[in-house]
């Protein structure tokens, strides 16, 4: 524990005689001014060797002159032989030892005795002796002034004159006075080393342990040192075995420097030494002073009391055993008390006792003021001892549950004969709840009788009480009070009289044993003569309950009584009123209440006597009645670090802006217990407090907060949680660090260089607090002596060692410091030579460091050069090279310059060492090359983590960094683009145990960079993250749903219609817990379960709905479903208004009817119609619920077509068939279907757009049933054509030629034959050549059959349909008998025959009869004509019976003959039956 020690160690003092308490310095000091034994004359004798006189200018002529009024502070000159003053001495009794200059026991006793025989013989003196005696002591204290006056001045002058005269005899080289001696301690003492050292200048003075030089703040609480009047001191804290060692102080001006030399030895005390030890130095009778009978003591202070607790009415006991040696009988050590610096007194609260062997402190009554830091200071002739430790007092059980602590600390601190201004400090516990207020009481001494104060309770720890009766005195108490109930009175104040200041003043003198005060009065005041004003009249204190007034009386002297009157006046008007009407003030000081708060007062104040009322002072300027002061705000940044296995050291950082502060509370938890218990019931001032008590392994959190009069501040953020338990690494102790290496020197002017240098390879196990530098001039290569650069510690790897001289050589050497003190010096530099740099590019990069050391790539980091050449560095090239490989095969990692100084260098090859070199550059060039990085290896450390973005269910974005293999010391070090985050506006940094954590404040474009976070005290253990643009995006997303969670959904809110005509609204979440709950809201009015609402919520599925049983035109609005489950929302809404609601509603009704309507015979599926391939159109209908005696009767156009009876099925399908349809078919279509239940009615509308649909359906089936289109020839043409199975006469088709429409002419026709549709190309051309489509429209897309007309196919045909034509022209052209002649010809015999028949041919054919096959000619009874190529007749005018026979027309030409045939048969009507002939 050697590294580690209370607070309370570290900053207390160790009391000398100039740490005596201020009572007992007053009176040292009186005695000296006034006794022959003055310490002038003391220390002129011993100065005497020195050729120096010593003398005080107020010590001279000190046998004549009477005291004082005041207490002179002496002042002791220095002189030479010539009486030229040339500077001062010091008392040496202000030492650790007591010299011959201070007071021995018995000169004290012949003081006071002195005292006494002036005062009994004063006593006894005639009146007119004493009379004249008092004459005399004025005369002579007048003179003595001027005299003084005079002395001082002449003094002065001549020091002045002789200074511009002869300044140069003043200045000499530091000499000392008194040397420092050595010590042997034991362990866990301390120690102080002092020595008295004259020069001028004024020397400066560094202490030195084993050469090197200490730092103070570097081991903070170790060493103390103070400079006081050319009075230095060392004082170092619990030594232990590592301060054995040699000590030396140099004392440096500019005339020369000197040293002395003493050594510390550390025992253990059970007299075992450590033989790694040096060996101790034994200290001369020389070195310092002994007592009268030549003895050293060496005081040892054993069984020693502990860190102790107590409670409030409690008796405690604190005492210690203290062996001196040599022993001698009856021989008396001084034995003083301290508690927090302050020497304690023996009083009804504290005894004290020694016993010969065992000092005791006894507290009879333990209240709150008594904790504190308690210190025993054993002194003897040889010097003192002292131990210290810390003793805590809680608060007493409350008398009311949940009552506050009492106050503590009650002083008044300005009494006047009109009132007392009583303060107090808070308490630390306040009961739970927030304390309302102090009531103030107060007792006259003497009685047992407490009268309250105040009426209504004071926030403000500060309380003027008046009504006091003058000349009486008083003891006060302050009680605290909350919600809950009154504190216990707090311990009572000290008595006061209540008196004024001035009153005291007068009553000057001690005391004789049996007369009482001796008072010396003022001159007679004069009679008759008004006063003036009042002076400087101020506000000393304002608050929103009163207000103190101060001023000082009239500037005349000898006035008769004087009184005051006060007067106020609010801000804005003339009106002045008197406050005190009835009593006049006594005193220059008074208190106002009853003022009204927040209002603005002047104040003037008036002096009377019985000569009259004087004019008003000046007035004040104008103030707001209310509290001027404010309550401090929280400490911030609360840090604990482990101590012993019962304490933890608690630090802070100090309230802001905090007026009038009086100290901290501190408070303690066990982690996850969330009660909070007070770790000091008595404020601290200091920002460092150990709290003990605590149980061993526990992990507790603090908090503190701050307090002043106005009141108790915030507490502080909570800190980190940290294990009870004994610090550096149980009890590992901490060496000092190795020597650092690679000094370098980074930029060199004229009188100075800056240099850097390598962090030691071992750090001793704690963290480097700083380092010194030294240097020394170098003269043809012979070094001269170690001069240090630096007194304070630097933390920083790089510093500039000034005062240099140019055109010297210098060497350095660097040591480091951590807490367990400073290390040896680093080698020797080489040999630089200071001069000026001139060179245009910049000097070399410093300070290089790897992090983030992977397989495959790693982080650079660097300083930028000191020294920037010519211009500003604009870049940085870096190298990188194989460690094995030589210098000619470093390459460039970068081609072009980077500005920043850090780089991430990848693909690297894995388990290779690797150096690393930087340079920067500037416009003037490339400059020198950096230090060289130790060999890296490319190896990813086991158990290596990287640093995890995280986002909490709040939507707090953090990083996160975890390694586990910390040591004791190891801390986690943020910093964003490797620079360290010291500002909290934007991150805070929360660890705890292995664990890091960054939360970003809040997240925002100027959050974008690399962070990263590295583990000290590990081997590099380090990672980053990089937070781009896009990262910041994802991220603030996330943030948002993790802020405010959603929950998912599987389906929005929906709604639809259930049987009877119900409406059911539904959605479906995704996943929700079995805590998630719903509001059904609708026009923003939550609904619940009822006759019209049903809700149900399926917790499994995730389905939750509301069913209701119809839609009325109330239910128009907007329907929610509001969800949550836990911390996650969500909502869906339906807006159900206007058309869309009527729509809903609508379909409810139809639903409901629906459902009405299928109790009886029904269709399940409407009337429809279905096209059968053949083209068939079947009207159809699906039916249910039906039963025998249903029946189903067919309408079309309201006239029934179709009936069928008792139908043979429950569930069927009722058809009618439509064979071949047309427009005649068109109408409404009606099936009725109906029981003794019930009918129901489906209509199918077949009119207009029905009816064209329905054939669009049926022109689908025939153009999908259409062949592929061909060609064939005729007689007059090429022919297209296309069979469908079934043609309609309402069928649309469309011909194309090259996909346009074809304008049909005589030349082109289109038609239909039967099932073929055809298209006739007459008398085609090659223009006819191309490709034809035919186009059937079914009212949707159609379809199209196409057939291409060219080449090989149009030869083809157009070859037919020559044959064909030639063929149909020779068929048209032969003769032919068109017609005319019957077959059979009866006639009456004597009739006339006439038959015509039509003959045609091209030529015109030649026509021969023939009769019975035998040609006839045409004669009388026989005519035969031929008219006009056409027309044929045959005529016999009368025929007979032998005209009967077979007769042939034979029409012939050159494409053919044709004959036609008919019988002639002739009959005589007289012969019987009408027989034929």
């Amino acid at each position: 524990m050697s590294g580690s020690m209370p607070f309370y160690q570290k900053h207390h003092r160790h009391y000398d005689r100039g740490y005596r308490s201020r009572e007992t310095e007053s009176k040292l000091s009186q005695y000296q001014t006034s006794s022959r034994y003055t310490a002038g004359s003391s220390t002129s004798a011993i100065s005497t060797s020195r050729g120096l006189k010593v003398s005080s200018h107020s010590g001279l002529e000190a046998s004549r002159l009477s005291p004082v009024p005041k207490r002179a502070k002496p002042t002791y000159l220095a002189v030479d032989k010539e009486n030229q003053i040339i500077g001062y001495v010091v008392p040496i009794f202000r030492g650790s030892q007591e010299f011959v200059t201070g007071f021995s026991n018995t000169e004290e006793a012949r003081v006071r005795d002195t005292a006494a025989y002036m005062a009994r013989r004063d006593l006894f003196t005639s009146g007119l002796e004493m009379e004249r005696s008092e004459q005399i002591s004025r005369r002579e204290t007048m003179r003595e002034s001027a005299e003084r006056i005079s002395l001082n001045k002449r003094i002065y002058e001549h020091g002045e004159h002789f200074k511009r005269i002869n300044e140069d005899s003043l200045m000499h080289a530091p000499e000392f006075v008194i040397k420092p001696r050595s010590h042997t301690v034991w362990e866990k003492q301390c120690v102080r080393l002092h020595c008295t050292v004259s020069g001028w200048p004024d020397p400066r003075v560094v202490w030195y342990k084993n050469n090197v030089a200490i730092d103070p703040i570097g081991n903070a609480g170790k060493y103390k040192l103070e400079s006081r009047y050319s009075v230095h001191s060392l004082e170092i804290n619990r030594c232990d075995f590592d301060d054995t060692a040699q000590y030396h102080v140099s004392a440096m001006n500019s005339k020369g420097e000197q040293s002395a030399y003493a050594s510390v030895v550390v025992k253990r005390f059970k007299g075992e030494i450590d033989e790694s030890l040096p060996s101790p130095r034994r200290a001369s009778t020389e070195d310092g002073p002994v007592s009268e009978y030549g003895i050293n003591f060496q005081t040892h202070i054993v069984d020693k009391f502990g860190v102790s607790f107590g409670r409030e009415g409690e008796t405690m006991s604190l005492g210690c055993t203290v062996i001196i040696y040599p022993t001698l009988h009856l021989y008396k050590p001084e034995v003083q008390w301290y508690r927090d610096d302050v020497l304690l007194s023996p009083s009804k609260w504290n005894h004290m006792h020694w016993s010969g062997d065992r000092a005791t402190l006894t507290l009879t009554h333990l209240n709150k003021e008594d904790e504190g830091l308690y210190t025993l200071r054993v002194t003897t002739k040889s010097g003192y001892e002292t131990y210290s430790a810390y003793v805590f007092v809680k608060d007493a059980d409350a008398e009311v549950e949940r009552a506050p602590g009492a106050p503590l600390d009650v002083r008044c601190l300005d009494a006047n004969k009109d009132y007392i201004i009583v303060t107090w400090k808070q308490p630390a516990v306040d009961g739970g709840d927030s304390i309302l207020g102090y009531f103030v009481d107060r007792c006259e001494v003497g009685t047992t009788h407490w009268i309250q104060c105040n009426d209504t309770p004071v926030k403000f720890a500060r309380f003027p009480v008046t009504g006091l009766v003058e000349g009486r005195s008083y003891l006060f108490r302050v009680r605290a009070i909350n919600k809950s109930g009154m504190s216990r009175p707090s311990r009572v104040s000290e008595p006061v009289a209540a008196m004024d200041p001035s009153d005291r003043a007068r009553m000057r003198g001690t005391s004789a044993p049996w007369t009482g005060q001796i008072i010396v009065t003022e001159e007679e005041p004069a009679e008759g003569v008004v006063p003036g004003r009042p002076l400087e009249l101020q506000v000393t204190e304002a608050t929103k309950n009163y207000v103190v007034l101060s001023w000082n009386p009239p500037g005349e002297k000898g006035l008769e009584g004087v009184m005051y009157y006060v007067e106020k006046c609010v801000s804005g008007t003339d009106s002045w009123q008197r406050v005190n009407t009835e009593i006049p003030v006594k005193s220059p000081r008074f208190a106002l209440f009853d003022l009204a708060e927040g209002k603005s007062y002047s104040f003037r104040v008036r002096c009377c006597n019985s000569a009259g009322v004087g004019e008003p002072s000046d007035p004040t300027e104008a103030i707001t009645v209310g509290d001027k002061l404010d309550i401090p705000s929280a400490p911030s940044k609360v840090v604990p670090t482990r101590n012993t296995d019962t304490s933890v050291v608690v630090s802070w950082v100090a309230s802001s802006e905090a007026k009038e502060l009086v100290g901290y509370y501190i408070e303690g938890s066990i982690e996850g217990s969330n009660v909070w218990e007070p770790c000091n019931n008595k404020p601290v001032k200091a920002t460092r407090f150990i709290c003990h008590g605590l149980m061993t392994g526990e992990k507790y959190m603090f908090r503190v907060r701050a307090v002043n009069a106005a009141g108790l501040s915030q507490f502080s953020p909570e800190s980190e949680a940290v294990e009870v338990k004994a610090a550096i690494g149980g009890g590992i102790p901490h060496a000092s660090p190795a020597p650092p290496y690679g000094i370098t020197v980074l930029e060199c002017v004229c009188d100075s260089m800056v240099l850097a240098w390598k962090q030691p390879s071992f750090i001793g196990g704690a963290d480097i607090t700083g380092y010194f530098v030294d240097y020394r001039e170098v003269t043809d290569g012979v070094p001269g002596k170690w001069h240090e650069a630096n007194i304070k510690a630097i933390s920083d790897r790089a510093y500039r060692v000034s005062d240099l001289k140019e055109n010297r050589k210098y060497q350095f050497q660097v040591r480091a410091a951590n807490m367990a003190g400073v290390g040896i010096p680093s080698l020797p530099s080489n040999t630089f030579l200071c001069e000026e740099w001139t060179i245009a590019v910049p000097g070399p990069p410093h300070d290089l460091q790897v992090r983030e050391v992977r397989n495959d790539s790693l982080v650079l980091l660097w300083k930028p050069p000191v020294y920037q050449g010519r211009d500003p560095v604009n870049g940085f090239y870096i190298d990188i090279k194989e460690a094995d490989a030589p210098e000619e095969v470093w390459r460039g990692v970068n081609n072009k310059a980077t500005e920043k100084t850090f780089i991430k260098i990848k693909n690297l090859k894995e388990g290779e060492r690797f150096v690393f070199r930087v340079r920067a550059q500037n416009k003037a060039g490339v400059g020198e090359c950096s230090d060289v990085t130790e060999p890296v290896p490319a190896l990813t450390k086991p158990g290596t983590k990287e640093i995890v973005v995280d986002v909490n269910d709040d939507g707090i974005i953090s990083l996160n960094y975890e390694f586990c293999d910390l040591t004791p010391d190891s801390k986690f070090v943020w910093s964003k683009n490797y620079e360290e985050i010291t500002d909290s506006s934007r991150l805070t940094i929360e660890t705890k145990g292995n664990k890091s954590k960054a939360i970003f404040n809040t997240l925002e474009e100027e959050d974008i960079g690399i962070y990263s976070c590295l583990v000290t005290h590990t081997d590099g253990a380090s990672s980053s993250y990089n937070l781009s643009e896009e990262e910041l995006k994802r991220l603030l997303e996330v943030s948002h749903d993790h802020k405010f969670p959603i929950i998912p959904l599987k389906s929005e809110l929906a709604v639809e219609l259930l049987e009877k005509g119900k409406v059911r609204f539904w959605l479906q979440a995704d996943k929700i817990s079995a805590n998630g709950k719903v509001d059904y809201i609708f026009n923003e009015k939550a609904v619940s379960q009822g006759e019209k609402y049903k809700m149900n919520f399926d917790k499994n599925t995730g389905v939750i709905e509301m069913i209701m049983e119809s839609l009325t035109p109330a239910d128009e609005g907007t329907f929610t479903f509001q969800l949550q489950d836990g911390k996650a929302t969500n909502q869906s809404s339906l807006v159900l208004i206007g058309d869309v609601f009527k729509a809903l509603q609508k379909e409810s009704e139809f639903q409901k009817k629906e459902w009405v309507r299928k109790q009886g015979p029904h269709f399940i599926e409407y009337l429809g119609y279905e096209v059968t391939p053949e083209c068939c159109v079947i009207l159809k209908c699906k039916v249910g619920n039906v039963k025998k005696e249903t029946s189903a009767h067919w309408y079309k156009d309201g006239r029934e077509i179709k009936s069928d009876e008792h139908l043979g099925f429950t569930e069927g399908v009722l058809k009618l068939e439509i064979a071949q349809i047309s427009k005649k078919d068109a109408g409404v279509y009606e099936v009725v279907l109906k029981d003794d239940r019930g009918k129901d009615t489906s209509t199918l509308n077949l009119t207009d757009q029905g009816f064209k649909d329905l054939m669009n359906e049926v022109f689908s089936f025939i153009a999908n049933s259409s062949t592929a289109l061909k060609i064939t020839s005729t007689d007059q043409g090429i022919r297209l054509y296309t069979f469908v199975s079934y043609y309609n006469d309402l069928l649309q088709v469309t011909w194309h030629y090259k996909d346009s429409a074809i304008a049909f002419s005589d030349r082109i026709k289109s038609g239909v034959v039967g099932e073929q549709l055809w298209l006739q190309i007459t008398e085609p051309t090659e223009k006819d050549m191309g490709k034809y489509a035919i186009e059937f429209n079914d009212g949707k897309g159609g379809l199209r059959r196409t057939v291409e007309l060219s080449g090989q196919a149009f030869d083809d045909a157009f070859a037919e349909f020559q044959r064909l034509k030639a063929a149909a022209i020779a068929e048209r052209s032969r003769a032919r008998v068109a017609g005319g002649l019957p077959d059979v010809v009866t006639i009456q015999e004597g009739k006339a025959l006439n038959l015509t028949c039509n003959i045609s041919g091209d030529p015109v054919p030649e026509v021969t009869w023939l009769k019975n096959d035998r040609e006839i000619t045409s004669d009388d009874h026989c005519i035969l004509k031929f008219a006009s190529g056409k027309f044929a007749s045959f005529i016999i005018t009368g025929v007979n019976t032998s005209d009967s026979g077979k007769y042939s027309i034979l029409v012939k030409n050159k494409y053919g003959t044709e004959s036609g045939d008919f019988t002639v048969s002739v009959f005589i009507p007289d012969e019987a039956g009408g027989k034929k002939k």
